[in-house]
């Protein structure tokens, strides 16, 4: 019998009936535990916050199976020689396209000026059509391709940026240059990786239009913060709705709390949905026991 090791603290009483329900609907006769003999557990079903950091006595141990869609604390691990797979969970990719084509909308039709307008101003300005506002998606992974499509779908002309070449998407530093020359509204749906890590700076902020919007329900650790204040105060960004922070939560004092063009949402763009998840778990432990390649495997070079 198979035997998965549940390795993400205080998870288990949301997993517990769901992915041994979702391991028999995939065919898998395997048992789920939160403590096993290393050299008892075939598959460890794991959150990067764990207090399991030395994978060594695993020998027996296929892959290691994430429950976060970034794996950025535990890519690195040097005791880690299993195949590592990624969390890309539908639904998680479903509420992550809401909240982008939410608040574009939100940007886009201008509404932050009705639901606070003190001075009861009648200001019969119309938005333009979607199609008359561009957006900007930095990352054309499994998520930021669905939120294109997503955008796309309400008329909004799109540009994809990927670190890499990919068909229909600019890459390349000078891709960079031309996706966010023209982003009206920029979204960045980058993993955190050396390469990423401040990508936009203050030379890159200012390759936008004046008066753009950024959507970050990607990683905090993208955006230079101070360059980003800086910015805002310049009046070169127009508002800035940040989902993610470097430090979580965000301390009360940090200065995004109060800026009057920044809305602090407080990392709920996309959460990983239980019912979803376990069926990209048992999937995997499913191919594992096939002979079959994983999904979502990360590639340890570059880092997701």
């Amino acid at each position: 019998m198979t035997t998965v090791l549940f390795a993400a603290p205080g998870l288990w009483a949301e997993y517990q009936a769901e992915l041994p329900k979702a391991l028999a609907e995939a065919g898998v006769t395997a048992r789920l535990v939160e403590d096993a003999a290393p050299d008892e557990v075939d598959y460890i079903v794991y959150s990067p916050s764990s207090p399991l950091q030395d994978f060594t006595p695993y020998t027996r141990a296929k892959a290691v199976l994430s429950l976060w869609a970034g794996v950025e604390r535990i890519v690195g691990n040097p005791t880690l020689t299993q195949a590592l797979c990624r969390m890309v969970d539908p639904w998680m990719t479903e509420g992550m396209v809401e909240w982008v084509v939410g608040h574009t909308l939100r940007h886009h039709l201008g509404m932050d000026r009705y639901t606070t307008n003190p001075g009861h101003v009648w200001d019969q300005t119309c938005p333009p059509l979607a199609r008359e506002r561009r957006v900007t998606v930095l990352g054309m992974g499994a998520l930021g391709s669905a939120v294109a499509a997503g955008l796309r779908a309400m008329n909004f002309p799109v540009t994809g940026w990927s670190r890499s070449e990919k068909p229909g998407c600019l890459h390349g530093e000078d891709g960079l240059a031309r996706a966010l020359s023209t982003a009206a509204i920029l979204v960045t749906l980058l993993p955190k990786t050396p390469e990423t890590e401040n990508l936009l700076n203050a030379e890159r902020l200012a390759l936008l239009p004046k008066g753009a919007v950024i959507l970050n329900p990607g990683r905090g650790a993208l955006i230079d913060d101070a360059a980003l204040l800086a910015a805002l105060d310049a009046g070169h960004i127009g508002h800035a709705t940040l989902d993610v922070f470097r430090l979580e939560p965000l301390p009360k004092d940090h200065p995004y709390w109060s800026h009057p063009r920044v809305t602090v949402s407080p990392h709920v763009a996309a959460d990983t949905r239980t019912t979803s998840a376990a069926r990209v778990i048992a999937e995997n432990v499913r191919r594992g026991e096939a002979g079959e390649p994983f999904l979502h495997r990360v590639d340890r070079e570059r880092g997701y």
